[in-house]
């Protein structure tokens, strides 16, 4: 298994891909826990991240491709992996296909985590987090119990951040659905379910053989 998960902010992508690493024994690749750990370890690659960052820039694909490329020739990462949050854009994509094949390791699909921007927008603006105990509560659709927590919304879940947030994903994303869609590799999934049937959409879909091209 050799995949990319596709899906907006708050879609679920994290809790589905910690299925389908228990579920299929393979790694959950996520490019900024590499970089976290690239710069905390102040590898060569992680220097250079840590370079740019601090200057307020954005890490170049080169040194994210590197870092990938890094994380795949572990042995865990024989079996295949799941890419979580790269690529965002075509140059991305073609770069990481190109790096892929390089390695004998192509995908085998592309899943896309479908589910309509407006659920997604209550989902984020209505998270909320207890400063006590840390349990996630949703004020649309999960209310924690009366008086029994103190609940703090992240920054980063009020309106006018998550409203950018997605606008941005719409932006980036739509070509990339194009881009695996005319690949042959793209797998749309109805995220607006319960956790257990759509890991199940998700497994039936990765494991689904790809059409055959004309």
């Amino acid at each position: 298994m050799r995949i990319v998960l596709l899906g907006a902010p708050g879609a679920g992508k994290g809790t589905q891909s910690q299925l389908l690493v228990k579920a299929h024994g393979v790694p959950q690749i996520s490019t900024g826990d590499l970089l976290r750990d690239a710069v905390a370890k102040r590898t060569e690659l992680g220097t250079r991240a840590k370079a740019a960052m601090d200057s307020g820039k954005l890490v170049d694909d080169a040194t994210v491709l590197g870092m990938i490329r890094e994380r795949l020739s572990k042995p865990d990462a024989v079996n295949g992996f799941i890419l979580d949050g790269f690529p965002r854009n075509i140059a991305q994509a073609e770069a990481l296909e190109k790096m892929l094949k390089e390695l004998g390791t192509p995908l085998n699909s592309v899943v896309l985590m479908n589910l309509d921007l407006g659920i997604l927008f209550r989902r984020l603006t209505g998270r909320r987090i207890c400063e006590e105990c840390g349990k996630v509560f949703n004020v649309f659709t999960s209310p924690p119990p009366s008086g029994k927590h103190r609940l703090m919304q992240r920054p980063d879940d009020k309106e006018e951040v998550i409203g950018k947030r997605l606008e941005v994903y719409e932006a980036q994303t739509k070509p990339l659905i194009k881009y695996y869609e005319a690949a042959g590799l793209l797998r749309v999934v109805d995220a607006d379910a319960d956790v257990d049937t759509v890991f199940k959409s998700i497994d039936r879909a990765v494991l689904k053989p790809a059409p055959v091209k004309q």
